[in-house]
């Protein structure tokens, strides 16, 4: 037992540290403009960053002037950018989410004169359908963070940079978190939070930011400047200050581990912000969250209440915990004003002021716009990258109105998502097999792929769109038989399809079958004739070679024995009268041979142009 004691005591250090080690699965980080396909890890936070080249298609890559590389703190996230100089609507896709839960989503802008000219731009920004804010840079060498809190209805999501004419829209970071559906209450499915502030209080350290891993969430926590009130005191502890179980804002403890209070027990803490109009909302509505613990041992009958005021009217009373995190937030929207002032003041019974550990600010984005039917988004998405559509095909496929994609036309139910019911990608230079895709649209009523380079067959899963009633194929490279299921739709009348000027096309299953045994029997006779071929050549071939080996021969005798052995080769019948072959041509004749053959030189063969030709006598026939 002794000895197993310094494994267990090492195991067990094991499990806290593992427990204590935050989880980022979920976490997308895109560092907008670095080279494609590379990625490096944060040495601060030790996140991944990636490129952003898998996320969008548009747009171009630049780095920031040289006088601003090493300007902001963690520089190298904002080294580069991605400028969109061309169309009106460009976006990242985000895949591979868990749709119906809470995610932050930041985007971070840093100018940095990436573009040399000195002009700051504005532009707007959307989640998906649904506006987010408008990006308005007015310095040079200032990062600017907009973060929201929203519900992703689906399993992906989209972030769009829309030019509206005010300088061309640019990138430098885009982060997502997942986000437990207990956390901020506020945000549900037509409603998000769009962040104006999150500040620590307490820290003397004005540019102290807190981050993951310190924030298991990855939420920033800005240093409240304490200089701007001479009446506050900083309060701290060592201590590790833990929230409780079900909390749903999980603030980190190293910021609840630092707080303000009056220098005055008497006075009270105040602070206040100004509205942020938007081109949706010109006076949008705020909620803030107020994060309270109490840092010290409170002894005898020492206590600490306090009175939360907005505009001079109590939202409530609170009653910090020791060494627990606590928040408190309004269920409903502040009254809207051009003004937002917060006091904090203790109750009559309070012995001690009041304090503030963290506070955080949002104005509430509406999220109602619904976007196109999430199946026919998905398609059209896996059709765009399939074929690498360079159209306008950013963002949703139909919504907003103004944004739909070319080449498409959509229904808009009043109670129900867009839906794709016209799609004409007629002489779009397609080329591969028509994709499966197609048949996820389940809404189409008109399909139009004529005059492109498809190939393969035609998928059979066409034939299942049940409001399909036009499917024009002409002008491809298509072959195979039409399947059987569109065949019985064209039976029946409830489709059109045409499919011309596909040499390879077979206009049914028969004709198909009949060409596949022509294929075969040719297959089946060219194959012998070829090997009968090669056979006769080859034995050819080799005749000539033994022939040539042989050469002349000198030797009479041998000659004479030739003829006489051989005798069964004089005569050789073609087949097509008696065409006599002598096998004399290698042979010498004594003069008395010559003589007897010519009849004493009395027959002549022939005459040339200076000798007379002797006719040899018909040979012997007998033996």
């Amino acid at each position: 037992m002794e000895r197993s004691l310094p494994w267990l005591l090492l195991l067990l250090c094991f499990v806290l540290q593992s427990r204590a080690q935050p989880d980022n699965t979920g976490f997308i980080s895109i560092d907008c403009g670095i080279p494609p396909k590379t990625s490096y890890v944060d040495n601060e936070t030790k996140i991944s960053y990636a490129a952003d080249d898998a996320f969008t298609d548009g747009g171009s890559n630049h780095n920031v002037s040289l006088e601003y590389v090493v300007g902001p703190r963690g520089s190298q996230r904002y080294d580069n950018v991605r400028a969109f100089p061309n169309g009106a609507r460009n976006c990242y896709t985000l895949r591979s989410l868990v749709a119906g839960i809470k995610y932050l989503i930041r985007a971070t802008f840093f100018y940095g004169n990436y573009d040399g000219l000195n002009k700051l731009p504005v532009f707007h920004l959307y989640i998906g359908v649904n506006f987010w804010a408008m990006v308005n840079i007015t310095s040079l060498g200032v990062v600017y963070r907009y973060e929201a809190i929203v519900v992703v209805p689906d399993d992906f999501v989209q972030v769009c940079l829309i030019n509206i004419g005010a300088g061309t829209p640019f990138i430098s970071g885009l982060d997502l978190r997942p986000l437990e559906n207990r956390l901020y209450p506020q945000v549900n499915a037509t409603q998000g939070l769009l962040l104006l502030m999150r500040r620590n209080f307490g820290p003397t350290d004005n540019s102290l930011e807190i981050r993951y891993p310190d924030d298991p969430h990855d939420r920033f926590w800005g240093t409240w400047d304490s200089s701007s009130s001479n009446d506050w005191k900083e309060i701290s502890t060592a201590s590790r200050v833990d929230y409780s179980v079900g909390d749903i804002f999980d603030p980190p403890t190293a910021v609840m581990q630092t707080a303000v209070t009056p220098r005055n027990a008497s006075d009270n803490i105040r602070f206040s912000w100004e509205p942020v109009p938007q081109p949706n909302d010109p006076t949008p509505a705020y909620t803030a969250i107020f994060h309270f613990s109490e840092l010290e041992l409170l002894t005898n009958n020492a206590s600490r209440e306090f009175y939360i005021n907005l505009n001079g009217e109590p939202l409530g009373v609170y009653t910090p915990k020791h060494l627990t995190a606590g928040g408190t937030y309004d269920s409903e929207p502040f009254e809207r004003t051009s003004s937002y002032n917060i006091s904090i003041n203790a109750t009559a019974n309070s012995t001690l002021p009041p304090l503030i550990n963290a506070v955080e600010i949002f104005s509430i984005i509406s999220t109602a716009v619904i976007s196109t039917d999430s199946q026919d988004a998905s398609s059209m998405m896996a059709i765009k990258d399939k074929y690498q559509v360079k159209k306008n095909w950013m963002g949703d496929p139909c919504i907003p109105k103004t944004f739909a994609w070319d080449k498409l036309t959509c229904s808009y139910p009043n109670s129900s998502r867009a839906r794709i019911i016209s799609l004409n990608l007629s002489s779009s230079g397609l080329s591969a097999d028509i994709s499966s895709s197609f048949g996820n649209l389940k809404a189409l009523q008109y399909l139009d792929l004529s005059n492109n380079s498809l190939t393969g067959s035609i998928p059979d899963v066409l034939s299942q769109l049940p409001s399909l009633r036009v499917l024009d194929l002409t002008g491809n490279q298509l072959s195979g038989s039409i399947p059987s299921g569109i065949l019985k739709r064209i039976q029946d009348g409830s489709l059109n399809v045409r499919y011309g000027n596909n040499p390879n096309q077979c206009i049914n299953g028969n004709s198909c079958k009949a060409a596949k045994k022509k294929s075969k029997l040719a297959i089946y006779i060219v194959i012998p004739a070829v090997l009968v071929v090669l056979i006769a050549s080859v034995t050819t071939l080799f005749c000539l070679l033994r022939r040539k080996k042989q050469g002349p021969m000198n030797n009479s005798l041998k000659q004479q024995n030739e003829r006489s052995t051989s005798t069964s080769h004089v005569l050789r019948n073609s087949g097509y009268g008696d065409n006599v072959s002598l096998r004399l041509e290698n042979r010498r004749f004594t003069y008395k041979e010559l003589e007897k053959i010519t009849n004493k030189f009395k027959r002549v063969l022939g005459r040339g142009g200076f000798v007379s030709h002797p006719n040899p006598a018909p040979p012997y026939n007998g033996t």
